[in-house]
């Protein structure tokens, strides 16, 4: 994509300038033939022209006339065409200046923090940064001024280097790494828990439902045993004992001995 947006650059500024030769090359032109008509030297241009049915004398001359003055005003303007152009291309330069600064900033702040300069002073902190761009494989094409620019910047941004220094970003990105892995298991023992509190519910459930069955159970076969014991003559209520208050207990009598 930037390939193309330079081919379309070098495109339109080869464009530009041909066309203000063609102008000023059909001014002059234009004006020569124009002036040597009037003396004399050269032919007017003829043109047969009518109109509403009758020809119009000395076509050529007014058409040559009105085209020398029509090439003769547009280079008048000629001048602020050349001053925009211009104007373009110190724009496009700078941008293309800025974008090499930038670059060459972001690859000494890279090295800023990952700590590779030493040096204290001001005056000794941008020579060791530009020796550094300098030695730079990708950078070291670059205008020397371009690099100085980037070595001050560097050098004024390098306590904000020194706070998000490779070193701190890398135990900031491990103490976060440890902390979700803290809460994934966190998480995991949650679903856990959760299962087993189903788990021990259902199952709490379970157990009291059986015994619930199983008091129903034994309260039918006391009552199926209140049922028989009449009819076996065995039951006998115990309420003489003060101890004995229960009305359900009953005495079965000892067998005679034999």
């Amino acid at each position: 994509m930037s390939h193309l947006r330079a081919l379309v650059s070098l495109v339109q500024f080869l464009l530009q300038r041909l066309a203000l030769i063609v102008f000023v090359g059909a001014a002059l032109a234009l004006s020569w033939a124009t002036v040597m008509a009037i003396f004399g030297a050269m032919p007017w241009i003829e043109i047969p022209l009518s109109y509403d049915g009758n020809v119009i004398e000395n076509a050529g001359v007014y058409a040559q006339t009105g085209l020398t003055v029509l090439a003769i005003g547009i280079c008048f303007f000629l001048p602020s065409n050349w001053r925009i152009m211009r104007l373009e291309n110190s724009h496009r330069s700078f941008a293309i200046n800025m974008d090499d600064v930038a670059r060459a900033y972001a690859a000494v702040h890279a090295a800023d923090r990952a700590d590779t300069f030493r040096m204290s002073s001001e005056f000794d902190s941008v020579r060791e940064r530009l020796a550094y761009l300098r030695d730079h494989p990708d950078l070291s094409t670059l205008e020397p001024s371009l690099l100085e620019i980037a070595a001050q910047m560097s050098h004024i941004s390098r306590e904000l280097a020194t706070v998000y220094a490779d070193d701190k970003i890398e135990r900031a990105r491990n103490f976060l790494k440890q902390r979700q892995q803290e809460i994934e298991q966190f998480n995991e023992r949650l679903v856990q828990a959760k299962n087993i509190s189903t788990q021990m519910k259902h199952w709490l459930h379970e157990v009291e439902l059986e015994e619930s069955v199983a008091a129903a159970q034994l309260d039918r076969l006391r009552d199926e045993m209140r049922e028989i014991m009449p009819e076996l003559g065995l039951e006998r209520t115990v309420s003489g004992s003060p101890m004995n208050t229960d009305p359900r207990i009953i005495e079965i009598p000892a067998k005679a001995a034999e």
